[in-house]
């Protein structure tokens, strides 16, 4: 699995579809923007140690953890961060799980998020996603596990 992690002061996931446009998931204040890839290899354990890492990681304000200051987290499905652009103009997607088998997986994240005591928002898996967020820091750090 890879995340990008970006340190946020607030979040939003806008989508818009048949029914109009909703937001349908959100963090006020400060948190962690997650957005996940799942390639092939990857498994249900992964999506625990990911889930791990991203609530004990230290890299809130003063070096604190999503756990220790229950900050909420919006994580994000995004299978172009297995995208490959290093030949030609157009990247491949050969790395990335298809949505029958990432779908879980990131779904898998988030329930074990929210067993591990976090409030997490999300975004909805397969859509046309406008994604908006206040980069505190900057601070973007990537996690391959």
């Amino acid at each position: 699995m890879r995340a990008v992690v970006q340190r946020v002061d607030g979040a939003s996931v806008v989508v818009t579809d048949e029914s109009g446009t909703s937001t349908v998931g959100e963090i006020p204040g400060e948190g962690l923007c997650v957005l996940v890839g799942v390639t092939h290899e990857d498994t249900p354990e992964k999506a625990a140690q990911l889930a791990r890492k991203l609530w004990t990681m230290r890299i809130l304000e003063g070096e604190k953890s999503c756990s220790e200051v229950n900050a909420p987290l919006l994580v994000i499905s995004q299978f172009t961060l297995y995208g490959d652009a290093r030949k030609g103009r157009r990247p491949t997607w050969n790395a990335a799980a298809p949505g029958p088998v990432a779908e879980p997986l990131v779904d898998e994240v988030v329930t074990r998020l929210r067993e591990l005591g976090a409030t997490v928002g999300t975004g909805r898996f397969g859509a046309s996603m406008r994604v908006s967020m206040t980069n505190q820091g900057p601070f973007t750090v990537l996690l391959d596990i």
